[in-house]
């Protein structure tokens, strides 16, 4: 019997080199304290939703923009040993490669600072030269760690070319501009980023599914609300539905917003229906926590399904 076609997902985002130090406290302005870890490692919105799927068994093609320095070599050594098709990795002559600077407190909590980098240098035509690859896609996932245009880009390729698309909004900013992200299938905010794209309060579960249920209003398909420990909340023109959390002992948060968006995108593309997806999904993010960093915190299919046995 023929084994099941794995499912093919493009990643069109970021890469980043992640600077990690771990701290017994976060420190005020102008104060300088003594942290007791530092590492270094992979990162990078896009770069870890490709991890996560391609961890997951999941075919990925990553469209992204290095710095032609040591960090830019490693990052597509790095993707390539993970399997995933380093094709549309474009180097940028005399740029450096994006960087987040990131410290984690013993509750797992955390404080980001990025530097886009080459990054910024994802344009529209970088889409359009991997056209041929993304119409041969289930799913296209984007965030918003490259230029708005790349994005909009994408998500009007993915109309045109009946590609479902899938935007994580992150890092939110006001500039983005929900009539041109209106046709994405699925939008996949945090309650944070909720609050700032919609200018509404998200204090409570009622504000969360109101302010969800305004992106509705705007054109939008499906709204994926991720609450960290608290699950997720799906809004639909059908109504809300919650997505239970997972009860772990988190050792870093880090990347768990990537590993939620990642696996959900795996699963959805193998053809789960939104409710199993998502279920699997809030798993995934949850056994990611209970381990240091991103990329290398993303358990593969066969430790995930032990995870899940577990439970």
């Amino acid at each position: 019997m023929n084994a099941p076609r794995k499912p093919r997902i493009a990643v069109i985002g970021s890469n980043m080199v992640d600077l990690v130090t771990y701290v017994n406290r976060m420190p005020v302005r102008g104060e300088t304290i003594e942290a007791p870890r530092f590492e270094m490692g992979h990162g990078g919105k896009g770069a870890n939703q490709a991890v996560a799927a391609a961890k997951l068994g999941a075919e990925v093609v990553m469209v992204t923009a290095v710095g032609d320095d040591l960090f830019g070599e490693n990052t597509i050594r790095n993707l390539a040993a993970l399997g995933i098709d380093t094709t549309h990795v474009r180097r940028v002559a005399g740029k450096a490669s994006g960087v987040a600077t990131i410290m984690v407190e013993p509750s797992g909590e955390n404080c980001i600072l990025i530097v886009k980098g080459a990054n910024a240098d994802l344009s529209p035509a970088d889409v359009e030269r991997a056209g041929d690859a993304l119409k041969r896609c289930d799913l296209i996932l984007l965030q918003l760690e490259i230029s708005l245009e790349t994005v909009y880009a994408a998500i009007a390729f993915g109309k045109q070319h009946g590609v479902r698309t899938v935007l994580n909004p992150a890092p939110a900013t006001p500039q983005l501009d929900i009539a041109h992200v209106r046709d994405v299938s699925y939008f996949v905010p945090n309650e944070t980023e909720l609050a700032i794209l919609t200018g509404l309060p998200t204090e409570s579960e009622a504000d969360i599914e109101a302010a969800a249920k305004s992106l509705l209003g705007q054109g939008m398909q499906a709204v994926i609300v991720t609450l960290g420990g608290r699950g997720a909340l799906l809004a639909t023109a059908d109504g809300c539905k919650r997505i239970a959390p997972t009860r772990v002992q988190p050792m870093d948060t880090t990347g768990a917003g990537d590993a939620f968006v990642g696996a959900f995108a795996r699963y959805h593309a193998a053809g789960a229906d939104l409710d199993a997806a998502l279920a699997r999904a809030a798993r995934y993010a949850a056994d990611s926590v209970t381990r240091p960093g991103t990329q290398k915190a993303y358990a593969t299919e066969a430790e995930f399904e032990a995870f899940e046995r577990g439970l």
